[in-house]
Formats: C-alpha cells, sequence, structure tokens
C-alpha cells in the first residue's frame, strides 16, 4: 500500500513538472509573436494605402451606370457556296450578331462608341440599364481614331455622363471602367491611371496616343466610359493588350477631348477636321546627337518642314525640339500627337522649342491634314504643297505618308510623291478618289512616283 502511495505521488510530481514546463514554454512562445503595446509607430506606406482606399465610388457608380448602354450590332455577310461564287461573287447571305457598350451623352440620346463595334452594321440595337431597347441610327464615324457617333430616340430625356477633361488627369488617379463585358450589363470595375499618352504603334500600327489604366477591361466594354471619381468621362475604353484575348493587367481609352472633338466634327462638318504643326518626326540618336549638340532626352525631334505650313511661318527650323504645347509637357511623340488630336485647323498652339540650348515659345497655325486611304495600294496620301512639289521639281502628285500593311511597309514608300494612277494625272486626293472608283476592280493598277532620291518609277498591284 505505501509502495502505491509512494508511486503515485511520484507520477503526480512528474505530471505537475511537465505540465509547468509545457505552459512556461507555451507563455514564451505566445509573447514572442506579441506586438508590442507601447510602441505606435504606423508605417507610412500602410496610412497611405488606408487614405487612397477610402475614396467613395459609389457617387461615380451611381451617377454613370444607367448612361452606359448596350449596343448590339446586327450585319449581313455573304459567304461563298462554290469555286464559281468565289471568283465571281455571290453566295449565301449569313447574319453576324456582334456587341459591345456605348456612353450617352447628351439627354436627347446621342451616344459615343468604338468604330469597330459598329462596323458593317445592317441594324444597331441599343439597350439601356433599365432593359429598354431602341433602334440606333449611325451618324458618323472615324476609323483613325475607332470613335462612332450613334443617336436614339426617346420621349423622355435619357441619363448622360458630361465630358471631362482627359489633359487634366494624372497617373495613380482612380477610375472606373464602365461597360457590358461578355454579355454582362452594368459591370463597374475600378483602378488607376497607369500611364498617359500610350504609344500603341506596336500592337496595332494605331497612331494616336490612349489613356492606359489598370481597371478590368474585357471583351463587350470595348465602347463604354472611363471616368474620374466626380463621374465625369475621361476615355472611352477601346482595347486591351493580351495573348489570350481577355483582360490581363492593363487596358487602352481614347481621351474624352479628343472623343468630343471627333464628335463635334462629324456633327458640324460631316468628317473629322485635323490640324497639324506641318513637321517631319525624327528620332534622336547618335549621329542626330552629334549633329546638333542635343543634350536632352525627352522632347520631340523636327528632323525636318514642310513648306508652307504653320510650322516653317512660325520659324520653328530643322534640329529644334519641342518641349511643350500650351504649357503640356511633351517628352514623346504620343504626347504631340495626342494634344494635336482635341485641336482643328486655324487654332493656334503655343510651342515652345529648344534650339542651341535655349528655350523660346513661338505661336504656330494649325493646317488642315488632308489624306486618303488607298485600301487597294495599302497606302495613305495628303495633298502636297505648291512649294514641296517646286522643291521636288514636280508640277503635280500626293505624297505617301504611310503604309497601311505591313507587307507594303517593308517597302519604305512614306515621302515618294505619285504623280500618276494608271496613266492618269495625279493632282491632289480628288483626282486619287475618282480614278481608284473609276478603275476595274479585276484589273491591276499602275503607280508611278517619284522616289526620295528624285527618280522616277513605276509599281504594277495585281
Amino acid at each position: 500500500m505505501k509502495q502505491t502511495f509512494r508511486l503515485f505521488l511520484v507520477a503526480l510530481f512528474a505530471g505537475a513538472v511537465t505540465l509547468g514546463g509545457y505552459k512556461f514554454f507555451e507563455k514564451k512562445d505566445y509573447i514572442s509573436f506579441e506586438p508590442q503595446k507601447t510602441s505606435n509607430f504606423i508605417p507610412t506606406s500602410f496610412s497611405a494605402a488606408a487614405a487612397e482606399m477610402n475614396t467613395d465610388f459609389t457617387d461615380a457608380a451611381e451617377k454613370t451606370v444607367h448612361a452606359v448602354v448596350h449596343v448590339k450590332n446586327m450585319s449581313v455577310s455573304t459567304q461563298p457556296t462554290n469555286i464559281f461564287e468565289y471568283f465571281q461573287g455571290g453566295g449565301q447571305p449569313r447574319a453576324r450578331v456582334g456587341s459591345g457598350s456605348g456612353v450617352i451623352i447628351s439627354p436627347d440620346g446621342y451616344i459615343v462608341t468604338n468604330n469597330h463595334v459598329i462596323a458593317n452594321a445592317t441594324n444597331l440595337e441599343v439597350t439601356l440599364n433599365n432593359n429598354k431597347t431602341y433602334t440606333a441610327k449611325l451618324i458618323g464615324t472615324d476609323p483613325n481614331t475607332d470613335i462612332a457617333l450613334v443617336k436614339i430616340d426617346g420621349n423622355e430625356e435619357f441619363p448622360f455622363i458630361p465630358f471631362g477633361d482627359s489633359n487634366n488627369v494624372k497617373i495613380g488617379e482612380w477610375v472606373l471602367a464602365v461597360g457590358n463585358p461578355f454579355n454582362l450589363t452594368s459591370t463597374v470595375t475600378a483602378g488607376i491611371i497607369s500611364a498617359k499618352a500610350r504609344d500603341l504603334n506596336q500592337f496595332d500600327g494605331n497612331p494616336q496616343s490612349f489613356i492606359q489604366t489598370d481597371a478590368a477591361v474585357n471583351r463587350g466594354n470595348s465602347g463604354g466610359a472611363l471616368v474620374n471619381t466626380r463621374g465625369e468621362l475621361i476615355g472611352i475604353n477601346t482595347a486591351i493588350t493580351s495573348e489570350t484575348g481577355s483582360y490581363v493587367g492593363y487596358s487602352f481609352a481614347v481621351p474624352s477631348n479628343n472623343a468630343r472633338k471627333v464628335i463635334e466634327d462629324i456633327l458640324e462638318y460631316g468628317n473629322v477636321q485635323r490640324g497639324i504643326l506641318g513637321i517631319q518626326v525624327g528620332n534622336i540618336n547618335p549621329q542626330i546627337v552629334e549633329k546638333y549638340g542635343i543634350n536632352d532626352t525627352e522632347g520631340v525631334f523636327v528632323g525636318g518642314i514642310e513648306k508652307g505650313s504653320g510650322a516653317d511661318k512660325a520659324g520653328i527650323k530643322e534640329g529644334d525640339i519641342i518641349k511643350q504645347l500650351d504649357g503640356y509637357k511633351v517628352s514623346k511623340f504620343a504626347d504631340l500627337s495626342g494634344y494635336l488630336g482635341s485641336k482643328r485647323p486655324n487654332d493656334v498652339v503655343e510651342v515652345t522649342i529648344l534650339r542651341n540650348g535655349k528655350e523660346r515659345k513661338v505661336s504656330v497655325t494649325l493646317v488642315k491634314l488632308e489624306t486618303f486611304s488607298i485600301d487597294d495600294l495599302g497606302l495613305e496620301v495628303k495633298n502636297t504643297t505648291p512649294e514641296e512639289l517646286r522643291e521636288r521639281g514636280l508640277k503635280n502628285g500626293v505624297t505617301v505618308t504611310r503604309a497601311l500593311t505591313p507587307e507594303i511597309a517593308q517597302y519604305k514608300l512614306e515621302g515618294i510623291i505619285i504623280t500618276q494612277i494608271n496613266d492618269e494625272t495625279v493632282n491632289d486626293i480628288d483626282d486619287v478618289k475618282r480614278i481608284m472608283t473609276q478603275r476595274n476592280y479585276r484589273s491591276p493598277i499602275k503607280m508611278t512616283f517619284m522616289d526620295t532620291a528624285g527618280k522616277i518609277n513605276s509599281f504594277i498591284f495585281r
């Protein structure tokens, strides 16, 4: 009995020691991970993030969601059913339906969207956030900026989004993307302005500049609204860069100032009036740096001047570097083209240039850019000024401004002057339109031109 009692005491003592040791170590382990209560230190990054996330998006979303519509594009295409229809035309009609978004910009039902949303439409249908459906009428388009204007009619005033000033948006500013991705109506996503004047030449050859944001934009968002936290329209969502076709982190919007100018031109003139400085842009490379003694890495280098243009009359010279337009900083060509995209011919722009290390300001009156796309040749041409013709020793011709396809781009035809098409004299782009409209589309096209070295050549396009 005594032996049993002693064993019980030993077991009880050992258990107490074990339990006490466990509690001792458990308590120390817990304390070692506990924040120090005496410290009042708060990381500044956490404080800034918390302050930013206090931004209230509900008011902006409520103001804009009812003014963004679902646009349905119904078109009919003809599909050949045999070899004869393939070569001679004809075939079986086939209906196609596409969809996107649009933004109501006035109480009487004008809607801005993307040109690619309504392209080739035989019928346009617009559905509002309240599920009311209207037949829309196409007012005008501008493929260069991918902007289109349509209109719906009704007995009531429609909700609309007022324009904001896209020149004043700041990198890091909160924005909302409102649209109808994947046929999901009235979808709102949030993000920030990731970049301004983003050049998308590397993606699709579009020469204009875009607002870049990380607000989620997917298929169906095209033509929708990019708005600031005040509910003002600062962009029209247009493109994404993605290997999958869906959003992966970046999206792009046409700045609202450019979109507004395009639709105002369509309403007033029926087409878009583009104003240009009249300069040829050059790249800053080691040879240019050595020739002109350039120290700056930001700005637009003037590689040439078009005779008789606003830049020529204002005294801008080859070798100058454009640093500002109306006080807005110009770091690259996309800054310049984006700002001029909101201007018209005869507008006066104050240009700050750097010449011989000194800045000076000159006022430039923009001249009208008149171009025509010869789709069958894959070339865009513009009217040639009398001064340029005299300089090249020619009496007539239109100048090639850019190639429209990668196949033609490899021949580097920019700057050549086309004097004849199919042996007919070309004086201006109106002649080009007439010749291309009247020609037999099955026949080859003969293009006679003077190259940049001053030699006369001819190409046959089949």
